[in-house]
């Protein structure tokens, strides 16, 4: 099927919900936004809506709670979560929108619903065709409980353009399910060779099991593609779930990304001070809830972390919190000056922040208001990025060099 077949077919109007978000606004999670509809699912134009600082800003559309995405491997399309339950996608080059059929049910309130979406770029081709597709979501469980699970699918466009999820199954649960409906995390990344699944499982608001390597909660787990646990990994004569782990002492992880050195690196909100960009070692414990460079929200302080309490500091933190929604390293030619540097979206900033790698240090460089929280940030094949504003009526906001 050619590209041009699959785009005359999937053409269509996007339609509004009205679905508001819930959640604490202090803490720059999931708090209310106050988009308006200022962008519809027809072509773009090419020429810029607006300029904000180094951009040219053009928008391609609205979407429903957005919460993540990625571009299908080798093509423009770029494949949207929304928070309660759907999917979509964009031909980035014209602005089209396409449903996609197939997402699981989800248990959607508050911090909880789709999560992240992810493909293998060793799947790439320009033809749309079939995709394996990685997804995250809040699962119920008995009772009162729920939890981030991973489910592993096929994307398929048939002949007759029809595109759906197939054959979703899931192969990874956080463990235990627990009652409360925040700190999921559940941001996916693949290690650059394409043999190893990295989730990120936060601690669900419980801190505690932070510390305790029984559970999978506020850890990083590395396992293979099928979601078994993966050979070599730290905790690996415990049996399960401590099999899992690759690091732990997390709170709640939405940023989950490797650099073109083959570093894993997270990106982590702190409670009432203390966000955190983390190098995510084998092995290493970094220190929630024993150590913040913030303090709980009721006040009392946490100890902030010191040379000799063993625990794994982080490259860089932010107090007054960014409240990040997500982040990338940038490789491409549009931006090339920032080649190697982390670009965040942030939440309760509402900006995007560009930090300075040299190696594994950290550095803020800049920040790029835009009036809105920012809930994704991803960079397209031709080098521009892509953010997603959070809560209803998201827009979809390409970014170029202004000027």
């Amino acid at each position: 099927m050619t590209m041009n077949r699959f785009l005359s077919a999937l053409i269509v109007t996007s339609a509004g919900m009205a679905l508001s978000s819930c959640g604490n606004a202090s803490t720059g999670e999931n708090g209310p936004s106050a988009n308006t509809p200022s962008a519809s699912s027809a072509p773009v134009s090419g020429a810029a809506d607006e300029t904000v600082g180094p951009f040219a800003v053009q928008n391609m559309g609205t979407f429903e709670e957005p919460w993540a995405a990625d571009f299908v491997p080798g093509t423009h399309y770029l494949v949207i979560t929304e928070k309660a339950g759907s999917l979509a996608a964009v031909d980035t080059r014209t602005g089209q929108r396409m449903e996609i059929t197939g997402a699981p049910r989800v248990d959607y309130g508050g911090q909880g619903g789709l999560g992240d979406v992810a493909f293998l770029q060793s799947e790439a081709d320009d033809e749309i065709g079939t995709r394996t597709i990685y997804l995250s979501w809040a699962e119920a469980g008995d009772g009162d409980t729920r939890g981030a699970v991973v489910g592993r699918g096929q994307l398929v466009c048939q002949a007759n353009a029809d595109c759906a999820v197939e054959d979703l199954n899931v192969i990874w649960r956080q463990t235990p399910k627990v009652t409360g409906r925040g700190h999921y995390s559940h941001r996916i990344a693949f290690s650059p060779d394409q043999q190893y699944l990295f989730v990120a499982s936060g601690d669900r608001q419980k801190q505690t099991p932070a510390q305790d390597t029984s559970n999978t909660l506020g850890t990083v787990v590395r396992l293979n593609l099928d979601g078994s646990a993966a050979a070599g990994n730290p905790l690996a004569d415990r049996g399960s779930p401590s099999d899992q782990i690759w690091s732990w002492g997390h709170r709640n992880i939405l940023g989950l990304q490797f650099d073109s050195a083959g570093r894993l690196w997270d990106l982590e909100h702190g409670p009432a001070g203390g966000d955190e960009l983390n190098l995510v070692q084998r092995g290493n414990n970094y220190g929630w809830p024993v150590r913040s460079e913030g303090d709980n929200y009721n006040g009392t302080p946490i100890p902030d972390h010191s040379p000799d309490d063993g625990f794994t500091k982080p490259a860089i933190e932010w107090t007054p919190v960014i409240a990040p929604g997500d982040f990338l390293f940038y490789s491409g030619d549009m931006f090339a000056d920032w080649r190697g540097d982390a670009l965040i979206a942030n939440l309760k900033e509402q900006n995007i922040v560009r930090v300075d790698m040299d190696g594994t240090t950290a550095t803020e460089a800049a920040r790029y208001e835009f009036g809105e929280r920012l809930r994704e940030i991803v960079q397209g094949p031709d080098g521009a990025l892509y953010v997603l504003e959070d809560g209803k009526n998201g827009r979809l906001r390409k970014l170029t060099p202004a000027g």
